[in-house]
């Protein structure tokens, strides 16, 4: 296989193995949660203008908005950078922490970190961020490793600063008879 067909079936393998993780594993999981990611406390939440305006039932405009947030009178939670808003420190707007569930769960308005969260693409590695009590690392190398198939093997690396976050990587070269590369 070629070096571009190659990225081409990691890509896709990362891709086919993240959807049926959280699909599988995560998602069901979510109204369970004692830690719902969606109570913001350890996690922030990047937003557009819209689910910001949205969410948080904002009536004026954009420029308004960020005046307010500029001398300290907005929504604590909010910081406005680079064209963006980041949320952190209490509960999103869009869940319903009674029900358990996000009112924005399957509306375009779901914001991407959302879906991504706790496993995501980060160019050609995966990142699964163990915070999320539904992550489990040995079920997800699996999920991954099967898709990837035998010419493949999978490193994992935490972050040396931020140990929850666990990178992985494809490597090349395959899994040999009796051994197992990169795994515990």
């Amino acid at each position: 296989m070629n070096p571009k067909d190659r990225r081409r079936h990691v890509a896709q393998a990362f891709a086919d193995a993240v959807e049926a993780y959280q699909t599988r594993d995560i998602i069901p999981h979510c109204p369970n949660c004692t830690r719902p990611c969606c109570g913001l406390d350890p996690l922030v939440l990047e937003l557009e203008w819209k689910q910001v305006k949205v969410f948080w039932r904002i009536e004026e405009g954009r420029q308004a908005f960020d005046k307010r947030l500029q001398n300290g009178q907005g929504p604590q939670e909010i910081r406005a950078a680079n064209g963006l808003y980041y949320a952190h420190g209490k509960p999103c707007p869009a869940f319903d922490a009674q029900g358990g569930l996000c009112t924005v769960y399957n509306q375009p308005l779901k914001p991407q970190g959302c879906s991504d969260f706790p496993v995501y693409e980060d160019g050609d590695c995966l990142v699964a961020d163990l915070r999320c009590e539904a992550v489990k690392l040995a079920d997800l190398r699996e999920e991954v490793s099967q898709r990837l198939g035998a010419d493949y093997r999978l490193v994992s690396t935490a972050d040396e600063d931020f140990p929850f976050l666990v990178t992985l990587a494809v490597k090349a070269g395959g899994r040999k008879k009796g051994r197992s590369y990169g795994w515990p």
